[in-house]
């Protein structure tokens, strides 16, 4: 399920089920390759867009966490650990962490759940048709992540 109102009114009736909460992490910065930033995100969108439907009922695509570059590591670890436990305490079992933003690899082991990150391609110039191959790749990868994920136990919370 997506950010959206109709599918809100889906999720509220039908929340038991829907245990997983996908955060797309995007960095923003004016200065340093404002560009490659938008691409990174754009490449991240269209990941959690294809998660989002392959496991429709399952799990809900939250709106992006956006963060500067030059935000201190500490800072914007614990802004998502806020997000973290606010979905957390409100029935999801499971957060993922997507991102094409190496920088988060890092922060993994602080992280409470699953990251991944998947370096961006620039779709700027790519036939849609390439780009969907392309994901359809990535997807043949992450999809049986998620499922382990799946299959053990939810993480604890402090």
């Amino acid at each position: 399920m997506k950010w959206r109102t109709e599918q809100m009114d889906t999720y509220l009736n039908a929340k038991e089920y829907v245990d997983t909460a996908i955060i797309p992490l995007m960095p923003v910065d004016w200065n340093n390759d404002p560009k490659g930033k938008v691409s990174m995100g754009e490449f991240t969108t269209l990941l959690v867009d294809e998660l989002e439907r392959q496991f429709k009922g399952r799990v809900f695509q939250i709106p992006p966490f956006v963060y500067l570059t030059s935000e201190d590591d500490t800072a914007k670890r614990n802004r998502l650990l806020a997000w973290d436990k606010h979905f957390f305490n409100n029935g999801f079992k499971y957060i993922i962490y997507v991102t094409s933003d190496g920088e988060w690899k890092r922060l993994e082991k602080e992280l409470p759940d699953m990251l991944l990150w998947i370096p961006s391609l620039s779709l700027e110039a790519m036939d849609e048709s390439y780009a969907k191959q392309i994901v359809d790749q990535q997807m043949k990868q992450i999809l049986p992540l998620i499922a382990n994920k799946w299959r053990e136990e939810p993480a604890e919370r402090s």
